[in-house]
């Protein structure tokens, strides 16, 4: 099966949220004393809750990422990918196709975060995009 993005971004605005909890940070707020700037939002959530795939698509990374700690990043096709940080435990592997709605991480603080839930960026083109600007709210 071949991805193709038109159904990605025909979803935009529509997308679940990838976890339950209130958001922490905000995509281009500053981190790290002002020196950076967060590229994605932070989600508190317990530990383990479950992180869902926003969308369908094929896991293209599931592993640890300094920085980021354990991380799934799903290919949605044309360039568009959700990224899923901070994880406890990964539940799928390379390779595995995923529909909306599908569990496939726990929620956690992997990667030297304090505080438990996950990170999750939209990008295109390798470009962080503003998730709350895909998500329903």
């Amino acid at each position: 099966t071949e991805l193709d993005g038109s159904a990605f971004t025909a979803a935009k605005g529509t997308l679940p949220m990838p976890a339950v909890g209130p958001i922490r940070h905000a995509f281009g707020a500053s981190r790290a004393d002002g020196r950076l700037r967060w590229h994605g939002i932070d989600i508190a959530a317990e530990q383990g809750s479950p992180v869902t795939a926003v969308f369908r698509g094929r896991i293209i990374f599931s592993d640890w990422l300094r920085g980021f700690g354990l991380l799934t990043i799903v290919d949605h096709g044309s360039d568009y990918m959700t990224l899923y940080g901070h994880a406890d435990v990964l539940y799928k592997k390379v390779g595995d196709w995923v529909e909306s709605g599908e569990v496939i991480a726990g929620a956690g603080n992997s990667g030297g975060t304090q505080d438990t839930g996950i990170y999750f960026e939209v990008r295109h083109k390798g470009d962080a995009k503003d998730p709350i600007s895909w998500v329903a709210r």
